[in-house]
């Protein structure tokens, strides 16, 4: 049984996990798909899981995308479900430059009906062609978010209509996030570049990829706001957070300016979960939304075979677990999705540990992670005011909390993989690490005037 390879993440079977695609929700059916390597430097293709009943028990189906004629890559996009079937707008590569195109499935419910064991593409999917080239001095288009436009965008409560497509385009190190239309998916119009009213708090001179838009209803004030999603691709790493407001045509007017989305070590470019039209009613469309994202210092870059995984087992990168996301006062609060403790209990080895807490100031909560030889692999520390997580390596990362946040705090190790919940859902943590004989129990402390009030353990914790 691996050590490093989490039982309820998403991986690449073999090969390297590059980036998330888009999820689709069908009820409480789920259809997963990301970008991968077979191996080191072939070509990109897409992945299809699928999980029934809930957003953890994913299995493999067979790839939905591959590259055809004088393509180098298909890369990322996003799932939107129609009347016509389920799209999959993706970006395609070839040496002339990027496209964004869209394959279609007909029926996505019989998609994992006939998996094969080969490499070739499900018969269920079939290429329509592209549906966004260069427009002038707008070139190289990928990296597509589509979701269903508003009626009326003077009033969002009028339902939605069309399309609205974000993407980014020009060169690699200088890209520029643009807006499209569609009534009918089949073509696009290009309404201009994503221009914002206000302060977005991002520095004019960092690129920002990988934009992502969705809606919800702000728990305080009751409006239906655009949340926004982008990633700053600094020297080494990336920076993905949400910008809270409302787009019109191609401008955002800002209520709330850039805020980290995660603050652990490893999570970057979050993707959004669309659903199949008629599953869920306006109030629950709005009410919260999921979303996932790539388990990585970076979605570009970086040299994804150094890590452990890749030379013990032949595989790297994973996604996150779906979040549950909703907004309150501008912010976003995210928790784990319905479900988690006992998806961890079906495990052999994930650990999950929750401790209402109550921390007074100058008092810690300790919870250390250790290996099958007792060594401490990670230290996790609350102060009621701070939570900083520390992989022993030199590098802690660490994040602030409001006083108004609750003292609680929920910690899942899966594998490599580390997920922390905290201040009722104001800060969450992503983090890889790579126990070398396995993580096998949780050690929790305090200090000063700090209680534990109740606390639970799921799985395999000790």
């Amino acid at each position: 049984m691996s050590t490093l390879r989490p039982e309820l993440h998403v991986t690449a079977d073999n090969g390297i996990l590059d980036a998330a695609a888009g999820m689709l929700r069908d009820g409480d059916d789920w259809h997963l798909f990301y970008q991968y390597e077979a191996e080191p430097g072939a070509p990109a293709r897409w992945a299809h899981k699928f999980s029934e009943g809930n957003p953890f028990d994913f299995y493999e189906c067979n790839d939905v995308i591959a590259p055809v004629g004088g393509e180098t890559r298909v890369l990322a996009g996003s799932v939107v479900a129609g009347p016509a079937g389920t799209d999959l707008y993706f970006t395609s590569e070839t040496s002339a430059g990027t496209t964004i195109q869209v394959a279609r499935i007909d029926d996505i419910g019989s998609l994992c009906d006939n998996i094969s064991d080969s490499s070739e593409i499900d018969p269920g999917v079939r290429r329509m062609g592209p549906v966004v080239k260069d427009k002038g001095r707008f070139i190289r288009f990928r990296s597509p978010c589509v979701v269903p436009d508003w009626s009326a965008s003077d009033d969002r409560e009028q339902g939605q209509s069309g399309w609205l497509m974000l993407a980014s385009t020009g060169e690699a190190d200088s890209p520029m996030p643009v807006v499209l239309e569609s009534a009918e998916e089949d073509t696009w119009t290009l309404i201009g570049p994503l221009r914002f009213v206000g302060d977005t708090g991002i520095p004019s001179d960092v690129p920002v990829v990988a934009p992502r838009i969705f809606r919800l209803r702000d728990e305080v004030d009751g409006f239906i706001y655009d949340v926004l999603f982008l990633t700053q691709e600094l020297d080494k790493w990336d920076l993905s957070g949400y910008l809270i407001g409302e787009l019109n045509g191609n401008e955002f007017t800002v209520k709330a300016p850039f805020s980290r989305i995660d603050h652990g070590h490893d999570f970057t470019r979050p993707r959004t979960t669309n659903f199949v039209p008629g599953t869920l009613s306006d109030d629950e469309r709005y009410a919260e939304a999921r979303i996932f994202g790539l388990l990585a210092e970076t979605g570009r870059g970086g040299d994804p075979t150094s890590q452990p995984s890749w030379a013990a087992e032949g595989w790297a990168n994973a996604l996150s677990l779906p979040r549950v996301v909703t907004l309150a006062g501008g912010q976003l609060y995210q928790t784990p999705a319905p479900g988690l403790p006992a998806a961890v209990d079906a495990t052999e080895h994930a650990m999950l540990w929750t401790g209402m807490c109550d921390i007074p100031a100058g008092s810690e909560v300790k919870v250390e992670i250790v290996d099958a030889a007792d060594n401490v692999c990670v230290t996790i520390t609350h102060s009621g005011d701070q939570i900083t997580v520390d992989r022993h390596d030199g590098d802690p990362a660490s994040a602030s909390l409001d006083d108004e946040d609750e003292d609680h705090i929920s910690v899942l190790i899966d594998g490599s993989a580390l997920e922390i919940f905290a201040g009722g859902g104001a800060v969450t943590f992503s983090s890889r690490f790579w126990p070398e004989v396995g993580a096998t129990g949780l050690r929790v402390s305090t200090s000063g005037d700090a209680q534990i009030l109740n606390q639970w353990r799921r799985g395999a914790a000790r």
